[in-house]
């Protein structure tokens, strides 16, 4: 069984989260969707704008038919990674530079592969966040 990891945020929770998943699942068997710890991102962002809690949104991906498991991280990097028992690391194409590379050659080494998804055209939390301000 090849498990397959992804890491996020997923707040505001969209199409592009789930066809993510989707894509995901081409990959591997079992799909480990990795939610960033709400307190963690508050206590680097505090103006950050979190609609819903860690928990909230770790019980939406959970009942995705797509999802295997859902855990919690603070940060993406190879202190997480090593904690995690899975084969397949999947970014988004916009993941690079930084930590980004660092957690790719550290995959890299430890035998684990990296693939890269496209993102849905059109959508973006972001965007969502930003129409939601407009009211």
């Amino acid at each position: 069984m090849n498990k397959i990891l992804t890491f996020g945020v997923y707040d505001y929770f969209h199409i592009g989260h789930l066809r993510l998943f989707e894509q995901c699942k081409k990959y591997g068997d079992y799909l480990i969707v990795a939610v960033q710890n709400g307190d963690y991102i508050l206590k680097f962002k505090p103006d950050a704008n979190v609609l819903y809690s860690t928990e909230e949104r770790v019980e939406i991906i959970r009942a995705l038919r797509v999802v295997d498991e859902v855990i919690v991280y603070d940060t993406v990097g190879v202190e997480a990674l090593e904690k995690i028992d899975f084969d397949i690391l999947a970014l988004g194409e916009d993941h690079v530079g930084g930590r980004f590379d660092v957690v790719t050659k550290w995959c890299e080494e430890h035998g684990k592969k990296v693939v890269r998804l496209k993102r849905t055209q059109g959508i973006c939390s972001s965007d969502i966040k930003k129409q939601l301000s407009k009211g």
